[in-house]
């Protein structure tokens, strides 16, 4: 699982059937500095390109989420669904200590 931050929603005309009930969110992978800021990290210090998830939990802008991606965010739909990536969990504390060695 990775985590990113929600900075925008996509709208669509037409939806396939399995995906009803659910949006598409665009968000930007964390990155080091922001795991280090923790949760009130802006989302412009992200430096991965932002991406396209399917969110089915309800996030919000400015949000962190974890979502999966490949072959995973497939798996919790019945039928084969044309998803690349999905939101897994809605993130309210992160605590980050790097490994010193």
């Amino acid at each position: 699982m990775k985590l990113g931050t929600v900075i925008g929603r996509v709208t669509l005309s037409k939806a396939v059937e399995t995906l009803k009930g659910g949006t598409f969110l665009v968000i930007s992978p964390l990155s080091r500095p922001q795991y280090a800021a923790g949760l009130e990290a802006p989302a412009a210090m992200g430096t991965e390109p932002s991406l396209v998830i399917y969110d089915n939990l309800g996030a919000d802008m400015k949000q962190i989420v974890g979502y999966e991606e490949g072959r995973e965010a497939a798996q919790p739909f019945e039928q084969p669904t044309p998803v690349d990536a999905i939101n897994t969990v809605l993130v309210d504390e992160m605590f980050y200590r790097p490994w010193k060695g």
